[in-house]
């Protein structure tokens, strides 16, 4: 697998009060042609997230057609689940509505956060999004007692499958609380309640990992196809095979084919995966510095 990156895409530098800093987690949606509306998540001044979205067209996605005016996702009502920040994880279409799953925020005081997974849905192609309720659809609970957050939702033969971060422990490390996190696996028959028996799709591979997340899955005609972020020092790009979406095998990081650049805004770290494919050709978005402080960029598979 080799990649060839296509450049910065976009980054937020005080487009509006709301959009500050940050454009991560972006997610794909094609709208007609070559044109392509991208969501992601930025942070206003007080480091709360909100999503918002630019149109480009993948033949030149420096050049932005459009963007968004009003966050299609703001953050939720004081004391709810994502009363800190919302932001858009993936996409799915379904029949002739938009359901939009999303990380929702809170600040800790023991920890710095807790994150839980919301839904918003459309029953258009405006780019406006409407949550289906206050609360989260999936969020800690007696086996999994911390938290859970990004995840990939594809639908496959009537069934609906969601890939996400879950949270293990806290440990203190320097004198500080630092969360471990892995992907697990659930299933559903609707896009909205959720079956989890704790399976793990995607394990820690040694001590020295400790943050997996945003899981990306593609299904092809031989396998089912993941790529997803690692963290150990930095955050790297990774990937892994499956037969039947459950059980999974990871190859090693040299096996993705991206990785950082020489210098500039993806030189530390690069994250976030979204693959997605458009023409014949298999494009990625993704995250690099800072955890999408520098924006986000394209790459296609050669």
């Amino acid at each position: 697998m080799r990649w060839s990156k296509c450049g910065l895409v976009f980054s937020a530098n005080g487009q509006y009060d709301w959009m500050q800093t940050h454009a991560s987690v972006p997610v794909a949606e094609h709208i007609v042609g070559d044109t392509y509306r991208i969501y992601f998540s930025t942070r206003d001044k007080d480091n709360r997230s909100y999503t918002s979205f630019i149109v480009v067209d993948l033949n030149s996605p420096s050049k932005i057609l459009d963007i968004a005016s009003s966050p299609v996702l703001a953050p939720g009502e004081l004391g709810c689940f994502d009363d800190s920040g919302s932001m858009a994880t993936w996409l799915v279409d379904s029949g002739e509505k938009k359901y939009m799953y999303y990380i929702g925020w809170n600040l800790g005081v023991t920890v710095p956060f807790r994150n839980a997974i919301g839904l918003a849905t459309s029953d258009s192609d405006s780019g406006v999004f409407v949550r289906v309720a206050s609360g989260p659809i999936l969020d800690r609970s007696a086996t999994e007692p911390q938290f859970c957050a990004s995840c990939c939702v594809l639908i496959d033969d009537d069934k609906w499958h969601m890939w996400y971060l879950s949270c293990t422990d806290w440990r203190i490390v320097n004198g500080s609380p630092v969360h471990r996190y892995h992907l697990k696996y659930a299933c559903s028959s609707d896009g909205i309640d959720w079956h989890r028996d704790g399976h793990v799709a995607i394990d820690f591979e040694d001590e020295s990992e400790y943050a997996i997340s945003r899981p990306s899955v593609i299904k092809d005609d031989d396998c089912w196809r993941m790529w997803f972020s690692s963290r150990g020092d930095a955050y790297r790009i990774r990937y892994a095979e499956s037969e039947d979406g459950m059980e999974w095998h990871r190859y090693g990081v040299d096996s993705v084919g991206l990785s950082v650049s020489r210098h500039g805004w993806d030189s530390e770290m690069i994250e976030y995966p979204f693959v997605f494919d458009h023409d014949g050709a298999r494009f990625m978005l993704y995250n690099g510095n800072g955890y999408g402080e520098t924006g986000f960029g394209l790459a296609v598979l050669d």
